[in-house]
C-alpha cells in the first residue's frame, strides 16, 4: 500500500499582516508547500492522516488526553481561518481506535474534534480545503504538560501505521508542529488564576478574545526581529541536527529528546516535534521510503524555524 509522509513546520503568524524581514524566506516556503501540494494531488490519497498539537483551543486541562483520534471533526477560525467540518471516515477512525486499544494504546476519541490551526494550516495549505479528501485528524498533546514521552509518540504512530498498512489505501500521512519556537502560550503555573482558568475551562473565545490574542503574538513577532524577549530565538543548530536524527530514522536519538531539552534548546512549540515523529513513524510502518529535507529557514517574524521534510 502507497504512503506518502510529510513533515512540516506550520506558524499562524504567515496568515497575519505582519511585516516581512526575509521576504525570499518566506516566498520559498510558501512555493516549496505549493509543489508539495501539487505532489499530494497527483498522489491522489484515498486517506489523509494528520497529526498534529492543539492551542488550547479544542483540548483543554479539564480533560487532556495524550492522544485523540477525531471520528468527527470541525476547524475552527482562529487566526481567520474557515473552519467548518472535515471528512473523516467514522467506521474507519472507529476502527483504528480499537485496533490501538488491543495494542494497549489507550488513544481517546472524541465524536466532535475541534481542530485548531496546529492541523488546519498544514492541512489546508497541502489539500486545498479542511475537506478536499478524507481526514482522520489525530491530536497529541504538545502543549500541556506532563506530556507523553517521544518514545510514547514514536511507538503511537507505529500502531496507527500497522493499522493503515491492512487497509489497502493510499495514504497521505501529514506531521504539522514545530520546529524551533517559542510562542507566547500561557503557561499553567506562572500565570494569575483567571487566565489559568482559560487554560482549564472549555470555551469558545469571544472574536474580541481570539483578536487580543492573535495581536499579542503579532506583537511578539515584531519584537523577536528586533531582537526583543520575551520569546527565544528559533535554534537553526538544534532544528538541524532533529531533522538529521528524522531523516536517518535514528530511534534511539529521537526516543532520547526529553522536555527539559527541549525547554532549554526549542522553546515551548519545540514539543510540537511530537507530531513529525508520529508521522513517520506511521509511514515507515506501511512502507519505507527515504526521508529528505526539501526546506530549512528561520523565519524571526513567524517566530519559528520553517522546515519541510518529505517521503515516498
Amino acid at each position: 500500500m502507497p504512503a506518502q509522509l510529510i513533515c512540516c513546520s506550520h506558524s499562524p503568524l504567515m496568515l497575519a499582516d505582519i511585516e516581512a524581514s526575509d521576504p525570499e524566506g518566506q516566498r520559498a516556503f510558501f512555493d516549496q508547500m505549493e509543489t508539495v501540494s501539487r505532489e499530494v494531488h497527483a498522489f491522489a490519497p484515498d486517506l489523509v492522516v494528520s497529526f498534529g498539537p492543539d492551542h488550547f483551543n479544542g483540548f483543554f486541562y479539564d480533560l487532556m488526553p495524550a492522544f485523540c483520534l477525531g471520528l468527527a471533526a470541525h476547524g475552527t477560525r482562529d487566526w481567520g481561518l474557515p473552519g467548518g467540518p472535515l471528512r473523516v471516515p467514522t467506521e474507519l477512525a472507529l476502527e483504528c481506535a480499537r485496533a490501538l486499544h488491543r495494542q494497549d494504546l489507550d488513544t481517546a476519541i472524541s465524536y466532535d474534534m475541534c481542530v485548531d490551526h496546529g492541523n488546519a494550516i498544514s492541512l489546508t495549505q497541502l489539500t486545498g480545503a479542511l475537506a478536499r479528501y478524507d481526514v482522520l485528524p489525530i491530536f497529541l498533546n504538545c502543549a500541556a504538560d506532563p506530556r507523553p514521552s517521544m518514545r510514547r509518540s514514536r511507538l503511537f504512530g507505529e500502531a496507527v501505521g500497522r493499522f493503515l498498512a491492512t487497509r489497502g489505501l493510499r495514504v497521505t500521512i501529514i506531521g504539522s508542529g514545530g520546529l524551533s519556537h517559542d510562542p507566547p502560550t500561557p503557561r499553567l503555573r506562572q500565570v494569575p488564576h483567571d487566565i489559568a482558568q482559560r487554560l482549564v475551562k472549555r470555551h469558545t473565545p469571544t472574536a474580541e478574545e481570539l483578536a487580543a490574542r492573535e495581536a499579542r503574538v503579532i506583537q511578539a513577532g515584531r519584537d523577536l526581529v528586533a531582537g526583543k524577549g520575551p520569546c527565544m530565538p528559533p535554534d537553526r543548530d538544534w532544528d538541524e541536527a532533529f531533522m538529521a536524527k528524522l531523516c536517518a530514522y535514528d530511534v534511539d536519538a529521537l526516543d532520547a529528546i526529553d522536555d527539559a531539552e527541549i525547554d532549554r534548546k526549542a522553546g515551548f512549540g519545540g514539543h510540537e516535534i511530537r507530531a513529525w515523529v508520529a508521522a513517520a513513524a506511521a509511514a515507515r510502518a506501511i512502507e519505507t521510503h527515504p526521508m529528505q529535507v526539501r526546506y530549512y529557514r528561520i523565519i524571526p517574524e513567524w517566530l519559528t524555524g520553517m522546515g519541510i521534510v518529505t517521503a515516498g
